[in-house]
């Protein structure tokens, strides 16, 4: 029996340089996302997105985040290097999103992946922030989805379905070092991959370190485990593994990533992530771009004349 997965997570020495940038309204946006309102609230991570996994971090009551996620293709090997701009030509998945804060710690999202063509509805609740006296020194958020594949041919509707839980348990231990732990479950109503011995169900588990660069930027480690025997027994599987540079820019969060996940969504990468290794260069360059907008009023231009 294999052990249980490790999450290694190793500092890195990185110099950059980040160019200054004026605030703008559009700071006071993301300020709005990553400063809490009452006094004694941490925000452990810059986005509700890192590289593969979500974050504790919560929309805004009323606010609105628009993202867009993409995986390129392979960067080397046979389907990739110079004949594909190394995997800039192809593309392996596209996620288009939309998360609303109904309050400040219950939000719904929807989105949909390239991959399958899932689309999913997830609602996601904080069920506990870390606070500055001590008082929690975790957050903890919950997270819960369905996903339909409305285009393939299955035998009935509930076989197109899919369903994602999972807990996350994050903690800020410093000024430069944030880190969750996020325990999950998947289930597919028809085994995904659809090869024999694929498993309906099964549980993962998966981790995030964020280390801080300056204010305005982070390296983000993501890392899941599927404990499926169909991945333990399976030569070709790799766990998801991705690294990213994140990045500020007023209102917008952008993280630049290498990845060897084809996949965006939870569901799909951690079903069937069999068949990506870095060693046959089967990474990928990718991006996510979230945009924040705010409807609750509060910069208005005033009225003229």
């Amino acid at each position: 029996m294999k052990k249980t997965t490790i999450i290694a997570l190793a500092g890195l020495m990185l110099s950059a340089t980040v160019m200054a940038q004026k605030t703008n309204p559009a700071d006071s946006l993301m300020n709005a996302m990553n400063k809490d309102t009452g006094s004694e609230r941490v925000t452990i991570f810059k986005s509700s997105r890192m590289v593969l996994l979500q974050s504790t971090e919560m929309i805004k009551k009323n606010n609105l985040n628009f993202l867009v996620i993409h995986r390129f293709g392979d960067f080397a090997g046979k389907s990739g290097g110079g004949q594909t701009y190394f995997g800039l030509d192809a593309v392996n998945d596209v996620y288009l999103g939309l998360e609303y804060g109904i309050s400040d710690n219950f939000n719904i999202d929807i989105g949909r992946s390239t991959i399958g063509g899932l689309a999913d509805l997830e609602l996601k609740y904080a069920v506990l922030h870390q606070t500055t006296n001590g008082g929690s020194p975790i957050a903890i958020t919950l997270i819960g989805e369905g996903g339909v594949r409305p285009y393939r041919t299955f035998n009935s509707f509930s076989d197109r379905l899919s369903y994602f839980g999972q807990a996350i348990f994050a903690r800020k231990f410093g000024p430069a070092f944030s880190m969750q732990l996020a325990p999950a479950y998947v289930r597919n109503n028809t085994p995904m991959p659809a090869v024999t011995g694929a498993p309906s169900s099964f549980f993962a588990l998966a981790g995030t370190a964020r280390f801080k660069i300056s204010n305005r930027a982070g390296l983000i480690i993501d890392y899941a485990k599927n404990f499926s025997d169909f991945a333990k027994n399976n030569s070709d599987w790799s766990d998801p593994l991705g690294v990213g540079f994140e990045i500020e820019t007023g209102g917008h969060v952008f993280t630049m990533n290498v990845t060897n996940a084809r996949a965006v969504n939870e569901i799909n990468y951690l079903s069937a992530g069999q068949g990506m290794a870095f060693g046959r260069g089967q990474y990928r360059l990718g991006f996510t771009i979230s945009r924040m907008f705010d409807f609750n009023g509060g910069h208005k231009k005033k009225d003229k004349e």
